[in-house]
């Protein structure tokens, strides 16, 4: 068999399980963010969830799928360390920003949701003063 077609069916073995692996992780952790910003809507907290993985899921194996086709042919051993090393690096890489932003796009939803629930009053107005004569 070829060594560009090793590297190719390597370099998809290895993404999609991290893939998964990402995503399942966010997944996970996710949910908790999401059920605290969605003041304790488990059901809809499940169904966002289960939508950012779907995207996750997406942007992710198109990318890798992509990114799948060789410059150079892989003549070699080193060839194919050295071909994969590079893009599994990248596929790291892309699934480090992709995890960072989900993060930081769940962290933003949650602080938001902390802030409208402290700028409510704690007990709703129990009656109502009429302003003073003179004023």
């Amino acid at each position: 068999m070829d060594l560009t077609v090793v590297a190719y069916v390597i370099y998809l073995l290895i993404s999609v399980a991290l893939t998964v692996w990402v995503a399942r992780t966010l997944s996970s952790n996710g949910r908790i963010f999401l059920a605290d910003v969605l003041k304790g809507d488990e059901k809809l907290a499940e169904a966002v969830n289960h939508l950012l993985v779907v995207g996750f899921y997406l942007v992710n194996l198109g990318f890798v799928t992509l990114y799948l086709k060789a410059a150079d042919a892989v003549t070699n051993a080193r060839g194919l360390f050295e071909a994969l090393s590079v893009k599994l690096g990248v596929v790291l890489l892309v699934l480090g920003v992709m995890h960072l932003g989900n993060v930081y796009v769940l962290n933003k939803m949650r602080r938001r949701g902390l802030l409208e629930r402290h700028q409510t009053p704690p007990v709703p107005p129990q009656a109502w003063t009429a302003p003073a004569a003179g004023l």
